[in-house]
């Protein structure tokens, strides 16, 4: 990590201060013109690396640093809490978190994969877009189709078993797709039934992040909007035990009543 980062990471938690929105995000007033030129830039740049095969762990947690700071250059201002809970892991876990817009994915590596190898569950369409595929594919994501469910659930049971053993970390989305809207009966109980067949204990993390948009035709270039702040909040690890019905049920409880402080 460069010095920056371990500025963010100094404490158990982390909150925007004494950062401005620079000139040229300004300069456009409040579009998003600005962050999505910028934005576009490092995609292309992280595209380029992967498909030289430079795109390692470093690069990644990297780029993703730079979409951070692209983010409070813009605006945003972040409220994090629980970092201890990503620092102290010893063991790879699966992380478990609901999903608004594309700036989880694009920030989650730096955050965790800072402190512990990481992969992500991913849609197989995003594994194979021509501009984030690259990208994708070069930190060894597990893909699901999405299209038929027990051929997805034995893909991720069978390769995130291997992968944990490997003592490589996996961030999972129950929700499938991005939502504006927390509906606890979408999240399904995938990321727990891959922990305890690996017996690995799970994290729950609870977001607010619509600062960033979903597009209604480009989903990755939704709107910006300045006055939302920016919540994450990482749990304590939960061990599972018994079919993890009980520790769903938790982890759903602990999202939901994050998100009703955060929008109160």
């Amino acid at each position: 990590m460069n010095s920056n980062q371990n500025i963010v990471f100094k404490n158990n938690t982390y909150t925007t201060e004494d950062h401005s929105r620079i000139f040229l995000d300004k300069l456009f007033l409040n579009t998003k013109i600005y962050f999505v030129i910028k934005y576009i830039q490092l995609v292309f740049k992280n595209k380029k690396l992967a498909l030289k095969g430079l795109y390692n762990k470093e690069k990644w947690t990297s780029s993703s640093f730079d979409v951070f700071r692209l983010i409070e250059n813009c605006g945003g201002k972040f409220h994090i809490d629980g970092l201890d809970n990503i620092k102290e892991c010893k063991e790879p876990v699966v992380f478990i978190s609901n999903h608004m817009s594309a700036m989880e994915s694009m920030i989650f590596p730096f955050l965790i994969a800072s402190h512990t190898e990481l992969t992500f569950v991913v849609k197989e369409s995003l594994a194979n877009h021509f501009l984030f595929g690259p990208v994708m594919r070069a930190r060894k994501p597990i893909t699901v189709g999405r299209l038929n469910s027990r051929e997805d659930l034995m893909s991720v049971m069978k390769q995130g078993k291997d992968i944990l053993g490997n003592n490589i970390s996996i961030v999972i989305f129950p929700q499938g797709s991005r939502k504006a809207i927390f509906n606890s009966a979408e999240f399904n109980s995938l990321g727990v039934k891959l922990a305890k067949s690996a017996n690995a204990q799970v994290i729950p993390v609870a977001l607010k992040t619509d600062f960033w948009g979903n597009g209604k035709i480009v989903k990755d270039l939704g709107p910006i909007r300045r006055n939302k702040k920016i919540f994450i909040s990482i749990g304590s690890p939960i061990k599972i035990s018994g079919n993890g019905k009980k520790e769903n049920d938790q982890i759903i409880e602990y999202i939901k009543n994050k998100l009703s402080i955060w929008n109160n």
